[in-house]
Parts: structure tokens; sequence; C-alpha cells
């Protein structure tokens, strides 16, 4: 079967450089490209902006690049998921962009839109608005909100055909999609890869357009933690 978008690993995160933005899809780590983490960890880069719902877990996920000192800056939403993160912040190793989880959301989904920013009212009065601009709109008050974008996207999915085409598991597929559209470069790490035409198109979440490689994944999460297939 000719995959022409199938990469190893190491050729799938050669395209992170260091001081790149990275988006990494994942509710702690449901949904997370942990293979291509893994492998960045062996990779020599530093000073990296990581955009992703948390920082894994402590000694998990993108957690092994924050105790690498790998990590500049982390962009997201539910950072006590591991606790380093706030011992971290605290030394001043790490910078934190804390945003509401819709806002979150809304903010990729607007970068992938081409949209340059959008108005809502979480958070404002609190000192997540710190810094923000704020417009009055029927007699309410908003908050601007700027687009996130990213250099690189790695992303979860169940299921590619030959072309990209991605599928997603249940909840897995949380960040994944949104992320794909808002990044140069997008790889997804899949368990499986079929020929063209055997997904059910409606069931097809992420165009191939959006996918420039794919990558089989070696882990799977159970109920007993990561379990490495030694694919």
């Amino acid at each position: 079967m000719n995959i022409p978008k199938h990469i190893d690993v190491d050729q799938a995160v050669a395209n992170v450089k260091s001081d790149d933005t990275i988006m990494v899809g994942g509710f702690g780590l449901v949904g997370s490209p942990l293979t291509m983490i893994d492998a960045l960890t062996h990779w020599d880069v530093t000073n990296l902006t990581i955009i992703s719902n948390n920082v894994g877990e402590t000694g998990k996920g993108l957690g092994i690049l924050l105790q690498q000192g790998k990590l500049k800056k982390a962009v997201g939403s539910y950072f006590t998921s591991n606790r380093e993160v706030a011992k971290w912040y605290n030394e001043g190793k790490l910078e934190l962009d804390l945003l509401p989880q819709g806002t979150f959301a809304e903010a990729i989904r607007a970068g992938g839109a081409g949209i340059g920013g959008f108005y809502t009212k979480t958070a404002v009065g609190t000192e997540l608005a710190q810094g923000k601009e704020t417009r009055d709109i029927d007699g309410e008050t908003y908050l601007l909100e700027k687009p996130l974008k990213a250099d690189v996207a790695l992303i979860r999915a169940e299921k590619a055909d030959t072309k990209g085409n991605l599928v997603y598991y249940k909840t897995a597929r949380n960040f994944n999609p949104i992320m794909a559209s808002a990044a140069a470069y997008v790889v997804a790490e899949v368990d499986e890869i079929v020929d063209e035409g055997e997904l059910d198109p409606e069931a097809i979440a992420t165009p191939h357009l959006f996918v420039d490689a794919l990558v089989k994944s070696r882990y799977v999460l159970t109920k007993e933690g990561v379990v490495d297939r030694g694919r």
C-alpha cells in the first residue's frame, strides 16, 4: 500500500526547530500524540512555546519536555494536571499564558479561520483580562482575544487514509481538529492507516488538505496507563 504521507517519527520531529511555537493535541494524556512527544524528548530543541490544554502530567507526555528544560512558554487552560508547572513558573523558568478553555479553543479556531480576534465576556474583570483591550457592546463589557497559530501542530487521531483524511476516537478528538487548521505544518499520529475510500466520509473530521504527514503510533492509553506497543 503506497502511503505518500507516512513518514518516520524522527522525520516528523525534524520539522520542529528551537524557538518554534508548537500546538499539541490532547486533554490530559487522552488524544495526545505520545509517540511524537517521546521523539521530541530525544531531539535537540529548546526555547519552545507549547500551545496545549495542559503540560502533560508529571514525568509524562509534555511533562518530560518540561523537566528537560526545553519549554520557554506554555499557553493553555489546565496546568494543574502537572504540579511541576507551578514550580517552574514560580522559579521564573517558564512563562504561562492561562486562557479559559472555551477561549482557548475559540482562539485556535480563529487562528485556523484567519480571524484577527474575537470579543468574549469570559474573564472580564479578572486578572486574566489585564493588558487586554475591552469594548462596550450593547451595554456589556467584552474582552478582545487574539487568535492562536503555530509553526507546527502535533495531533492525534484514530485512523487515517493514505491521503491523510482523519477520524477520531470519541473524546480523544478534543482539540486535535482545530489545531490541524491553525499550523503551518501538521503531523497526525494515528493507530491505523487504511486505503483511500475505506473511511466513512461522514466520519472524517479533518480533511487531508490540512495534514502534511502521518506517523504510526507506538503507544496506547489504557486504564492502567500508557502502554508501549513496540511498533
